[in-house]
């Protein structure tokens, strides 16, 4: 059994909190052409790493009808900074040009098949995923970063071509899943490729 969702799924529904007070669920985003939903958490340094980057990177591509979605899934009861009112706080201080959902029961990361933070899916106009995997190869420090797969996957899905390379190996923390040690992953979490 493949733990993360395959290419050609389709986007697994959800409903969650959101940091700006409303709920979300997956239907909230119809009128965005394309969709990338990303999971993430606070503290994790590849999550602040490459949050600048993922920042631009949804910047650049919003005129071209794409939207993101960040999806915390991380366990307070592991790491406490990544709590509700933590997300809340750091929204407010960085304005990330995103909806930040929390997905507290964990549900929506095993439906997505979450490995890491980050871990990005995209989606075309009729929610079938396309690409996923990391953003970029060096989310600790971008500095030394020489590739941006999502920024690549993204240029070709909004110029109506093909994913050259539609999956690749997320690179972070794995997701904090609630009553695991912090390091545990699901056995049939294997890599991707």
């Amino acid at each position: 059994m493949t733990f993360t969702l395959q290419i050609g799924s389709k986007a697994p529904d959800f409903t969650l909190p959101a940091t700006d007070g409303k709920t979300y669920s997956l239907s909230d985003f119809d009128d965005a052409k394309y969709l990338v939903v990303f999971f993430t958490c606070n503290h994790c340094p590849y999550v602040t790493g490459s949050d600048e980057v993922t920042r631009q990177t949804a910047e650049k591509y919003k005129d071209k009808g794409v939207v993101f979605v960040a999806i915390n899934s991380n366990s307070a009861n592991t790491y406490e900074e990544d709590s509700f009112e933590n997300m809340v706080k750091r929204m407010e201080e960085h304005k990330f040009p995103w909806v930040y959902l929390h997905d507290e029961t964990q549900e929506v990361a095993l439906a997505y098949g979450a490995l890491r933070t980050p871990h990005f899916y995209v989606f075309d106009e009729e929610r079938k995923l396309v690409y996923t995997g990391r953003g970029v190869d060096n989310p600790r420090d971008t500095s030394k970063m020489t590739v941006n797969d999502l920024d690549n996957a993204l240029a070709e899905l909004t110029a109506g071509k093909p994913i050259t390379t539609p999956v690749t190996n997320p690179i972070g923390c794995n997701v904090k899943w609630d009553g695991k040690p912090a390091h545990w992953m699901p056995p049939e979490a294997c890599d991707l490729v």
